[in-house]
């Protein structure tokens, strides 16, 4: 009789119990389908934001390992950007058991359950935008007022997958592709292994700090890429 296979297995471990359980249970490919909720009150992207950085600086105090809740964070990073195939690379790596195919309900190869809200994984129905047309009138009387200073520098706060916080010397004025380059000097992480991410969207590398309304108090999401030939930037 052989051993199962660590990814088709899991363990149960009884309340007061010196031992656990082994147990088989099925590990599906992650699906595209992301879960549908509402809010109690109707949500801005700013608290959603707020929301979901909450719950994932106090993930690691739960039960589990602060690199699977890490990874987990990436991997639903990734899928709300629609790359399930980095979303499924960065499980697999990690490797991460998916017994329905969602990020909802996962286990780590010694047993232990991750559970992710649904605000982690996607945005409420009942999410308020701002329309363009009142964008544009309020960034127009924004620079009338407050003429933008985009050469005043601050530590941008970029947060990487692998769980590390980094402090970039940048202005609103600056591109994606000019920090890439900074944090490329300063960790040793290619450029082509760079993704940048804010509230959920994919940074382009011509996209500036001011254009995509981030400022020195939020934190910039960075997915680094291990092997950048399959997964092109």
């Amino acid at each position: 009789m052989g051993v199962p296979n660590s990814r088709e297995c899991n363990y149960y471990h009884p309340p007061n119990a010196p031992f656990k359980i082994l147990f088989r249970t099925r590990n599906e490919p992650l699906k595209k389908e992301r879960p549908k909720w509402k809010s109690e009150y109707p949500m801005t992207e700013g608290q959603l934001r707020s929301k979901r950085d909450e719950f994932w600086d106090t993930a690691p105090a739960f039960d589990g390992r602060k690199e699977i809740w890490d990874a987990l964070r990436a991997a639903a990073l990734a899928l709300e950007c629609n790359d399930l195939e980095l979303a499924q690379a960065i499980v697999d790596g990690a490797c991460i058991t998916l017994p329905h195919g969602s990020l909802t309900e996962s286990y780590d190869e010694l047993g232990n359950r991750y559970q992710l809200p649904a605000y982690t994984l996607a945005p409420p129905v009942n999410l308020i935008t701002e329309s363009s047309g009142e964008s544009k009138l309020s960034e127009s009387a924004q620079k009338q007022a407050h003429p933008p200073q985009c050469r005043e520098e601050f530590q941008l706060r970029v947060r990487l997958s692998t769980g590390k916080d980094v402090r970039l010397t940048a202005s609103l004025a600056d591109s994606i592709d000019v920090l890439k380059k900074q944090l490329e000097k300063q960790e040793d992480i290619k450029v082509i292994r760079q993704r940048w991410f804010f509230s959920g969207k994919l940074l382009t590398d011509k996209t500036c700090l001011q254009d995509a309304k981030i400022q020195k108090d939020y934190v910039v999401q960075v997915i680094v890429n291990i092997n950048p030939s399959v997964l092109p930037n």
